[in-house]
């Protein structure tokens, strides 16, 4: 039953994670900075969450490490430009999980996506066991 809930808990992060990183781009009232980059500190916790979901039992640091490992993957396969998967990121499911140019400071963002994610999950967790 508390996997259950564990599981209820990292789905609805991720799904509220998903709705705040698309509306990040699309908020035109958001400062420029915000806009500019929380669209990928989100994306990288929604994945860190996502791993969290699946591997409920796992450490929170085991999350950490595959998230930052998955993300890097992602953003470092943009380097590879063969026109099947420049195709697939030209669709609006493959942009949002490809992405479509590699950008280095994408890897800090993602570093500090994940670390906000970690710190929001720690903070539960410590939460959950006072009770």
């Amino acid at each position: 039953m508390m996997a259950l809930r564990s599981r209820i808990k990292y789905f609805i992060a991720v799904m509220v994670t998903i709705i705040l990183g698309l509306s990040s781009r699309k908020l035109s009232d958001l400062p420029e900075f915000i806009s500019n980059n929380a669209g990928d500190m989100l994306w990288a916790s929604m994945v860190y969450f996502g791993f969290r979901f699946w591997c409920i039992h796992r450490k929170l640091s085991w999350a950490v490490g595959c998230s930052v490992a998955f993300s890097f993957a992602i953003e470092f396969s943009q380097l590879y430009q063969a026109e099947w998967i420049v195709g697939l990121r030209n669709t609006v499911i493959g942009g949002l999980v490809l992405g479509k140019g590699f950008l280095t400071v994408d890897l800090v963002r993602y570093v500090f996506g994940i670390a906000i994610a970690y710190g929001l999950d720690a903070y539960w967790l410590r939460r959950k066991w006072k009770r």
